[in-house]
């Protein structure tokens, strides 16, 4: 399936919000994830399923001081 992910086109072979994070690789890191204008809880990214033309943004969080 076809989605945008932060703006860009991006093919997709998985199903889940956390099968997308896994193939961006950015498992374990402290991030948000939004699907169409809705925050997905980090609960619910293994059972929230992405459907042709969702559009997603990922935003992590970086430390600093």
């Amino acid at each position: 399936m076809n989605l945008i992910v932060n703006g860009d086109p991006y093919p997709f072979t998985g199903t889940t919000v956390a099968d997308l994070v896994a193939e961006l690789q950015l498992t374990g890191r402290r991030l948000a994830v939004e699907v169409n204008r809705e925050i997905v809880p980090k609960s619910e990214h293994g059972t929230h399923t992405l459907r042709e033309g969702d559009t997603v943004e990922v935003v992590h969080a970086i430390g600093g001081g």
